[in-house]
C-alpha cells in the first residue's frame, strides 16, 4: 500500500508543474488581449504590465514556471483580469 502512495504522489506532482507549465500562455494570452484593447493605465502602470509580462515569458521558457505564475499574476492584478 504504502509504494502505491509513494507512486501516486509522485506522478500527481508532475501532473501539477505540467498543469502550472500550460497556464503561462494563457496568461500571457490574456496579458497581450487586455494590453492590445487599449485600457486606461497609467503610463508607469503599463510599463509595469509589460516588463512583468516579458519577465513572465522569460521565466515560462526557463522552466521556472512558480515564478512565471506569479509575475503573469501581478500583470493580470494591475489590469484587472
Amino acid at each position: 500500500m504504502r509504494p502505491a502512495f509513494l507512486v501516486l504522489a509522485v506522478l500527481l506532482s508532475g501532473a501539477a508543474g505540467g498543469a502550472l507549465a500550460g497556464s503561462c500562455p494563457m496568461q500571457m494570452k490574456a496579458i497581450d488581449d487586455k494590453l492590445a484593447a487599449r485600457p486606461a493605465l497609467s503610463a508607469a502602470d503599463t510599463a509595469k504590465v509589460k516588463k512583468l509580462r516579458a519577465d513572465g515569458e522569460a521565466l515560462h521558457k526557463a522552466g521556472k514556471h512558480a515564478d512565471s505564475e506569479k509575475a503573469l499574476g501581478e500583470a493580470r492584478k494591475i489590469l484587472g483580469i
